[in-house]
């Protein structure tokens, strides 16, 4: 799946390559890292440990389609509000997280089987993405690209194709029995026999981010980017009790990326 994943980036790269040959364009590369929030089934919804505890890092590197400037004469392109305005951004990223409960329902008071399986539960889940978003600058990329020191706001919408793999296990032994599980993790769900898996799979998401470049010189910018990413699925993280039994655990997965960038200009 890495090798498809990475062939389609190639491919992508290439057909924008062939772009600038056919419509000038130019291009931009970078690379992208940061913390990770990811909101999953492991511990209690709104609780700030959650929030907090369940984080891991992610990396990447992107690719921008320039519509303002042509390196093929190391000109502009014709002024439209498009042209200023809009970069479209492929990009190829890797995350992963660790995951346990947090909440009440695991406190140290608690003393019961059901709290002690909980806290015994752990989790991971590892998710690669490829995938394209259309960014929007609503100051002048051409202003912006002129002038050293400068800021460049923007906000993005796109889609991602991701491959997880998905790990649960627990420090109490194997799960999947009474022993060893919450019982809300027993039941049938979606087809499968329980409530949680330690399956891969792929599945589409959607995201949006809003973020900042900074003009470090002529040829290269840096960057911070706050993301949402919502999966079309509640498998990601490994867990996915039943729906209709257990309302509180019916949202799919998502995560919030705040990443930092380094963003280099190609002539």
């Amino acid at each position: 799946m890495i090798k498809r994943i990475l062939l389609t980036l190639f491919i992508l790269l290439g057909f924008s390559h062939h772009s600038n040959a056919q419509f000038g364009f130019s291009h931009e590369i970078g690379v992208i890292a940061g913390p990770i929030a990811f909101q999953s089934d492991y511990g209690e919804r709104h609780d700030l440990k959650t929030n907090s505890g369940n984080t891991g890092m992610g990396i990447g590197i992107i690719h921008y389609l320039n519509f303002s400037y042509r390196a093929d004469c190391n000109c502009y392109t014709p002024e439209t509000y498009f042209n200023d305005h809009f970069k479209l951004r492929t990009e190829l990223s890797y995350n992963k997280t660790e995951l346990k409960h947090f909440g009440e329902w695991v406190a140290p008071n608690k003393t019961s089987l059901g709290a002690d399986q909980l806290r015994a539960m752990r989790g991971s889940t590892a998710i690669t993405n490829i995938g394209m978003q259309l960014e929007y600058f609503p100051l002048s990329i051409r202003d912006f690209t002129s002038t050293i020191g400068k800021l460049g706001p923007f906000v993005s919408l796109g889609a991602q194709f991701s491959y997880y793999n998905a790990k649960a296990y627990s420090t109490m032994g194997p799960l999947g029995t009474p022993l060893t599980t919450f019982p809300k993790y027993l039941t049938p769900t979606d087809g499968r026999p329980y409530g949680f898996s330690t399956e891969g799979g792929n599945v589409w998401s959607v995201i949006s981010s809003v973020g900042t470049r900074y003009k470090l010189s002529p040829l290269r910018d840096l960057m911070v980017d706050l993301r949402f990413q919502y999966f079309f699925s509640n498998w990601v993280d490994g867990l996915n009790p039943n729906p209709a039994l257990y309302k509180e655990n019916k949202a799919n997965d998502w995560l919030v990326w705040f990443n930092f960038g380094y963003i280099y200009y190609l002539q």
